[in-house]
């Protein structure tokens, strides 16, 4: 049986799901598409390749085996696209919490039965209807459970908007020894550069006490200074519309000191390095045109 163990984003990580661009369904009509990067992408012709999107992943699958974590991936479903495997499933300490997704994405949850047979029965929760909310918007830190959401009365209204009111309720009574915090985020259906899709689309921890962040992302500017005040000014990498839009903050940790991120992030990594961090660069532009990256379509499983 698989020891599920998630406290924080940064943790030495042992063990990961990593989605697939197997079979992923050739491009969607305007309308299937989830989100204005796709959409845009789709007009101007421009939406990533299947073959493009394997050779990105591979090179995610042998960075992570590099560093000796235990790669799953899921089961191939034909024409699904099954990349963000952060939306479907997420763990917070011992316990694997389902995802209430977009009705035409379950048979993603479908794909990785065989992972689920190995985690105990009571270890596995499914949240009640009501309850929406996708791994992407939410982020544990030690005592922090960070949580994206958009309150809104026009919440039904956007297709962006992805975990609710009464997620944030939800996680506060699963876990009633943390801090969930939650976090107001922009949401557009038609306006990439406007859009926060998921908390991880303008925020991410990174080592013990750093961060990235985009100010623009958060709806209630007391929010994202709290934030600043957390981490402190001079542990934050801001940064701008355009590196937010091209998915800076979605990299991913493999340890407090390793991290896999875009290899056209120059001034991101740059700064890494200069913070002392091992940075893995691997091409992931063709995977960001869906607006998600490396944190999108990984789940872990078991940190240290």
């Amino acid at each position: 049986m698989l020891k599920l163990n998630i406290q924080n984003e940064t943790s030495k990580l042992k063990a990961v799901l990593l989605g697939t661009a197997e079979s992923s369904g050739g491009t969607p009509t305007f309308e299937e598409a989830y989100d204005p990067k796709s959409r845009e992408h789709i007009l101007a012709g421009t939406y990533p390749k299947e073959k493009d999107m394997i050779l990105e992943m591979d090179a995610f699958a042998t960075v992570l085996e590099k560093h000796g974590v235990k790669v799953y991936r899921p089961k191939v479903l034909e024409n699904v696209n099954q990349i963000f495997a952060r939306d479907i499933t997420f763990v917070i300490q011992d316990k694997l919490i389902e995802s209430n997704i977009l009705p035409d994405r379950l048979k993603e949850i479908d794909a990785i039965d065989y992972l689920l047979e190995q985690i105990s029965k009571e270890k596995i929760i499914i949240p009640p209807e009501e309850v929406h909310i996708e791994g992407g918007d939410v982020m544990p830190w030690n005592d922090y459970i960070f949580v994206g959401t958009y309150t809104g009365e026009d919440y039904a209204d956007f297709i962006t908007a992805r975990t609710n009111t009464a997620a944030v309720a939800f996680l506060k009574e699963l876990f009633p020894t943390k801090i969930v915090k939650s976090f107001e985020l922009r949401k557009s259906n038609t306006n990439a550069k406007e859009n926060a899709l998921h908390l991880d689309c303008c925020f991410q921890p990174v080592g013990k006490d750093k961060a990235i962040l985009h100010k623009n992302g958060f709806l209630i500017e007391e929010e994202y200074h709290w934030l600043v005040n957390y981490f402190g000014k001079e542990n934050i990498f801001e940064i701008t519309k355009e590196e937010m839009y091209n998915m800076n903050s979605n990299v991913f940790s493999i340890s407090e000191k390793i991290i896999v991120s875009e290899r056209n992030f120059t001034r991101l990594n740059t700064w890494l390095r200069s913070q002392g961090f091992t940075v893995e660069e691997i091409p992931y532009a063709e995977i960001a045109k869906q607006e998600g990256l490396l944190r999108c379509s990984t789940m872990p499983l078991i940190r240290e």
